[in-house]
């Protein structure tokens, strides 16, 4: 038989992340519970209804954000490019410095 020593981490760890894990999946169902809540209503005029509910809200949600996630992307872009010109002059001067003829 083998005995756990003070030393095995093994059982300590699982002690501690099983219950983590468990709270972060009981974290994360809510919020799918809430966008598949309109296919289980029966009547169809509430059911599409609370569709267009839904479509609206993320909507919003989403506007703002792809407008600035727009002018960032655009921003990150040039400023890569910039990077990359600065990084192409540097190369090109330390070549100019090379003796070709040797």
């Amino acid at each position: 038989m083998i005995a756990c020593t003070p030393k095995d981490k093994g059982p300590a760890i699982l002690k501690l992340l099983a219950p983590t894990l468990l709270a972060l999946m009981l974290c994360a169902s809510p919020a799918l519970a809430q966008t598949e809540q309109c296919r289980f209503i029966q009547a169809k005029p509430e059911r599409e209804a609370c569709y267009a509910r839904q479509e609206a809200a993320l909507a919003t949600k989403r506007k703002p954000a792809a407008n600035a996630d727009t002018r960032s992307a655009d921003t990150r872009t040039i400023e890569s490019l910039q990077q990359m010109r600065r990084d192409d002059a540097e190369v090109y001067r330390s070549l100019n410095g090379i003796c070709r003829g040797c």
